[in-house]
């Protein structure tokens, strides 16, 4: 049988109240009496039960996180620093990958909220869930607009777009195309392409762009390669809104005998560890994902504190040129 409190109380030689006390550190206690207390607890392997202290509190110390998926190195990382700097402050994290699914988003969401989680951090993109509108909840955007009143953190998506789509033209790119996801999502990031749109207008090049349906599948993304050079055969340029895209165009750019960057020069974007550890030679735009993640659990714990009128509904943080061989 599981030790209770009560037995605790009674190998340490004080009262149930004052066990509590020490695992809540509330009101003075002396340091003799606080050893006793865990020295009762390592004894009897005894652990405080946390659904009853959240009760006490009024807090459960939890955060959810929702995602499309964690198998995506931007998510992979940023999840990395989000549980990270959580368990630093003495949270723990209820991680859900959504996969971009509006049906199992509002699951996952319904089971925070059961769950009593602290507050929510969402980087998925779907849009019209009524329960993000809801008043006082806590609840962080990452480069996603879910509604008006929920800020939103990320990098300088239009500088990163400017300074990719310049960067090709100044290496004397004349056919630059972009590879992003779907438009129709809305999310901060077409600023990516807004940016390459009117960079290549002010020079007076085509605009071009291509959209992978299904953003996670590589099939997808191979397919469209495929389809930009069939269809382009003298592209010369590529700027994909993120460095798996760029992968998946340099892996069939290259089974065509094309080379990299002698025939078709190419930028990425996100820049994660796990991009630069399998693709160093890859120039990118690298976003600053754990101050992203730092700027985002800073806003969400001051929500928590009923902080929701002073707080910057958007957050932009700046880019960097990460600049290899592919260009």
């Amino acid at each position: 049988m599981k030790p209770k409190i009560q037995d605790v109380a009674k190998l340490a030689g004080v009262s149930p109240t004052t066990v509590s006390r020490v695992l809540n550190n509330r009101g003075y206690i002396s340091e003799k009496t606080r050893e006793n207390v865990k020295k009762a607890m390592n004894d009897l392997n005894y652990f405080p039960n946390d659904i009853a202290r959240s009760l006490f509190n009024k807090r459960t110390n939890l955060i959810g996180v929702i995602l499309p998926t964690t198998s995506n190195p931007f998510f992979g990382e940023l999840t990395f620093y989000l549980e990270n700097i959580c368990n630093s402050l003495g949270y723990k994290i209820l991680l859900c990958n959504s996969l971009n699914s509006i049906s199992k988003e509002e699951k996952y969401l319904e089971m925070l909220m059961r769950n009593q989680v602290d507050g929510i951090i969402v980087g998925t993109h779907n849009q019209g869930i009524l329960e993000y509108h809801k008043q006082n909840l806590a609840v962080v955007a990452i480069d996603r607009n879910l509604s008006e009143s929920i800020p939103v953190v990320g990098s300088d998506n239009y500088d990163g777009g400017k300074i990719a789509t310049e960067l090709l033209l100044s290496k004397g790119c004349k056919c630059i195309i972009h590879i992003n996801g779907p438009a129709e999502l809305e999310t901060p990031t077409i600023l990516r392409q807004k940016a390459y749109e009117n960079i290549m207008e002010e020079h007076n090049r085509p605009v071009i762009v291509y959209e992978i349906p299904n953003t996670f599948d590589r099939k997808n993304q191979r397919e469209i390669a495929k389809k930009i050079l069939d269809e382009y055969p003298k592209v010369d340029g590529i700027f994909a809104s993120n460095d798996l895209f760029a992968a998946s165009f340099i892996t069939e750019a290259k089974n065509r005998g094309k080379n990299i960057p002698n025939d078709i020069k190419i930028i990425g974007y996100d820049g994660t560890e796990t991009c630069q550890t399998l693709l160093p030679e890859l120039t990118t735009i690298q976003q600053p994902i754990k101050l992203i993640a730092e700027a985002s659990i800073n806003i969400l714990l001051r929500e928590i504190e009923g902080q929701f009128s002073n707080i910057p509904l958007k957050t932009c943080l700046p880019v960097k040129l990460l600049e290899g061989k592919t260009t």
